[in-house]
């Protein structure tokens, strides 16, 4: 019995150490491929273009990871629904950091879903800080119901349905 305990225990032990070393999570997408690299949080206009504002634009702008090879990775994707990486990759504008997540490619477009960011010498964090940004803004926990499905419950994307219908379509006169 002493020998099973032992056992049971190393392999919680090696469960919880797993945990917390973090891993992207499978989201079953052709093609998929969980990585894990480093590279440099960019501004990917300013990369392709030259046009370079301040903290890559603060958020508004799209991120991209900046491999030393050269190879510009698209991070299109983060682990909120309908967000993108922005939130995640501009705090780490110009600096190094690990991506954890998937890549996938889709009609010829090889593309990244990053799940995890960590800064060197930092901690891993969730790349969700668009639904946490957007919660804390209204006093919400990202737990809530309304932070889960925000794109439901957003101010401007209301007003927007409002004022042009769902499918943009309202002032044509056509309503679904």
């Amino acid at each position: 019995m002493g020998k099973i305990a032992l056992w049971a225990a190393a392999a919680l032990g090696l469960g919880v150490m797993a945990g917390a070393a973090r891993a992207a999570d499978s989201w079953n997408l052709p093609g998929e491929e969980v990585s894990r690299f480093d590279a440099k949080a960019v501004d990917v206009m300013c990369v392709l273009t030259g046009d370079c504002p301040a903290d890559c634009g603060g958020g508004r702008r799209v991120m991209g990871l900046l491999r030393d090879s050269g190879e510009l990775v698209l991070a299109t994707k983060n682990a909120g629904p309908f967000t993108g990486t922005a939130h995640d990759l501009a705090p780490f504008c110009g600096q190094t950091v690990t991506a954890d997540g998937l890549f996938t490619i889709n009609y010829g477009v090889k593309t990244f879903a990053l799940q995890f960011v960590r800064p060197q010498g930092g901690e891993w964090r969730g790349a969700n800080a668009f639904i946490r940004e957007w919660a804390a803004a209204r006093n919400l926990t990202t737990k809530d119901d309304k932070a889960k499905q925000w794109f439901r419950n957003d101010e401007m994307i209301g007003a927007l349905i409002e004022e042009q219908g769902k499918l943009r379509l309202k002032d044509k006169g056509i309503t679904p």
